[in-house]
């Protein structure tokens, strides 16, 4: 995360707990960040100095049109003025860590080759809930590079029971006695 999104992140979310709305201002932020993924132009055309400020500030209030928090409504625009648009992403990720630092959460990333049924994913999800003693919100993502097994990201704490990683680790292993 960079720091300008480390420090605006962080003050959201400590003015949205403040005010008891960090839920709602959370889930406000998802479909932001969505909107900013799928139109990138959008967010350039906001970023660019050389469309007057109050001009997009005037394009800003017409797209979410009160449909957003006035907190972070007031928090894009203060973005926008700062030529900080850019770093909204890292926002959100600050923001949604210390909202699951407060509530318990851990984020976990679940690679296979395949995809998992719906009671694997919520085996796992149990387990790794019994490991980290938090909530669990687990992503599950398919790479067929790795052949077979599971390898979860849990908080930066990597469990690879994938068959490549256990070839790799067989390899280290048998490089380290022939040397």
């Amino acid at each position: 995360m960079s720091k300008a999104g480390d420090l605006y992140g962080q003050s959201l979310y400590d003015l949205a707990a403040e005010e008891n709305l960090t839920d709602e201002i959370l889930g406000e932020m998802e479909v932001v960040k969505g909107i900013f993924k799928d139109n990138p132009d959008y967010v350039t055309l906001l970023s660019e100095p050389s469309v007057p400020k109050n001009e997009r500030l005037q394009l800003v209030d017409k797209a979410f049109d009160g449909s957003l928090q006035p907190y972070l409504m007031n928090f894009i625009k203060i973005l926008i003025e700062k030529g900080l648009l850019r770093e909204f992403s890292a926002c959100y990720k600050r923001f949604r860590k210390s909202y699951n630092d407060a509530h318990g959460i851990a984020d976990a990333l679940v690679t296979t080759a395949v995809k998992l049924s719906d009671s694997q994913l919520a085996g796992l999800s149990e387990k790794l809930e019994k490991i980290s003693g938090k909530k669990i919100l687990l992503e599950q993502k398919v790479d067929a590079n790795v052949l077979g097994g599971v390898r979860v990201d849990l908080e930066g704490q990597l469990f690879d029971g994938t068959v490549k990683g256990r070839l790799s680790e067989l390899r280290r292993r048998v490089d380290e006695v022939v040397l």
